[in-house]
């Protein structure tokens, strides 16, 4: 899977985010941001982060 910006305001790369999640256990976006800051400014990546929270997660097939 290539390895693609999530958070261009704050420079948070979709390996970030799932690294994150997998090693912290992360559930919901609140705990994605305060763990990575990602989704904190504009907001407009929120939906990836919660499309990546239900991929690792088990909840989706597949990430966009």
């Amino acid at each position: 899977m290539e390895d693609i910006e999530i958070c261009h305001c704050n420079e948070i790369m979709r390996s970030d985010i799932i690294k994150a999640i997998k090693e912290k256990g992360l559930k919901t976006v609140e705990e994605v941001q305060e763990e990575t800051t990602a989704g904190t400014i504009c907001g407009g990546c929120i939906p990836d982060i919660e499309d990546i929270l239900e991929f690792v997660n088990g909840k989706q097939g597949s990430i966009k």
